[in-house]
């Protein structure tokens, strides 16, 4: 870990560079008044996640204006961007290299960002195959609650120095601090990619996913509903073309196989849209060799078993079920504020949310990097 003091160097800064010191200046003088005040802030890039975990608190700290690609090197498979940079910008500037973020994240929205991206933590329908965002941090630099400007890891993957700290970052919310810059690695599209559909129950579509698994087939996303498998391949032709001789199923027509898994990743399949009332949406992450869940309403299951989404049900009822197989449960998506309201994250075992606290006020020390949004007391 490194402290950065942002001392003013002699050589005359950019305008872009000029802009983004003063919004640095901008974003501490808020987050000392607040560590003052222990009034709470609530970090906001495009707010497209704004739903995902508890009620956000506080005044709202905008960092979308702090934007713009910082590096990016092709060969190195790496990139650099600030937190406010919208994320639709980042995957363009790797499409234009046939490159892209491995983990495949959802948007939510036109105006995601990176920041947004990385706090959240959310991947699509590749993760089981290429990894989480946590894998692919290489470094970052957040802005403490005492206005200090920390750097952890770099832009290699064999800095060591921090790592495990940048990679905290990941799904934490913004509850440790203000994410700046990420570096991130990236990866090479596919060559070749082709979706098939094979009609199978539940039972027999986990049994033959968990089948293939053990076996070198160039799989990269999967899903399942309603008697439905469906299979996505991505590498070289050959291996794309081999692996369809072997497992047979139906084709589908590239362009709606891409829109396939866009809707499927972004949630705005039939699926997510059949919940249209109060009803919770679930995502239980258990091991994917874990049998069919015998739980009522509609089900939909990804990450070739290891990601299930139930709509509707009893709170006790769906995260008993995610426990006796070895998982837990999060209330993804459903009411906030109600009376009753399910918590949205299982709660966590006393000796790791005791590791949790420590972190928090070692970063956060007046708790004021959006409260509540993990746990509703952390």
């Amino acid at each position: 870990m490194s402290v950065t003091d942002n001392t003013t160097a002699s050589t005359p800064a950019s305008p872009a560079e000029a802009a983004s010191d003063a919004l640095l200046a901008e974003f501490r003088a808020r987050i000392l008044d607040a560590s003052a005040k222990r009034m709470p802030l609530r970090l906001r890039g495009g707010g497209t996640k704004d739903w995902y975990g508890e009620t956000p608190r506080g005044e709202v700290l905008d960092v979308s204006g702090y934007r713009g690609i910082v590096a990016y090197d092709p060969a190195e498979l790496v990139i650099t961007a600030r937190c406010g940079t919208p994320l639709r910008e980042i995957e363009a500037a790797l499409a234009e290299k046939n490159q892209m973020l491995p983990f495949e994240p959802p948007h939510f929205g036109e105006q995601a960002t990176f920041g947004g991206c990385i706090a959240a933590g959310l991947a699509g329908p590749r993760r089981p195959y290429t990894g989480a965002p946590r894998d692919f941090v290489l470094g970052v630099a957040l802005m403490n609650g005492r206005g200090e400007v920390l750097q952890f890891g770099g832009e290699v993957m064999k800095n060591v120095a921090g790592y495990d700290a940048a990679r905290l970052m990941a799904g934490a919310l913004g509850t440790l601090g203000l994410l700046l810059t990420v570096s991130i690695k990236v990866l090479p599209r596919p060559t070749s990619e082709l979706t098939l559909q094979f009609e199978l129950d539940q039972q027999a579509a986990l049994h033959q996913l968990n089948e293939w698994a053990a076996r070198p087939l160039p799989v990269s996303a999967s899903a399942w509903q309603d008697g439905q498998l469906t299979l996505r391949l991505s590498g070289a032709q050959a291996a794309v073309e081999a692996a369809r001789a072997t497992l047979g199923g139906t084709p589908l027509e590239a362009g709606e196989a891409e829109r396939w898994w866009a809707a499927l990743r972004e949630q705005t399949a039939p699926f997510f849209a059949a919940r249209a009332d109060a009803r919770p949406l679930w995502r239980l992450s258990v091991p994917s060799v874990a049998p069919a869940l015998t739980l009522p309403g509609p089900q939909l299951i990804e990450w070739s078993g290891a990601q299930r989404w139930h709509i509707g049900g009893e709170t006790e009822a769906i995260r008993s079920a995610a426990r006796q197989v070895g998982g837990h449960a999060t209330c993804f998506r459903g009411p906030r504020d109600q009376p009753n309201a399910p918590a949205v994250f299982t709660t966590l075992p006393a000796p790791l949310m005791g590791i949790h606290r420590r972190l928090k006020e070692a970063f956060d020390p007046a708790g004021i990097f959006n409260p509540g949004r993990l746990y509703p007391d952390f």
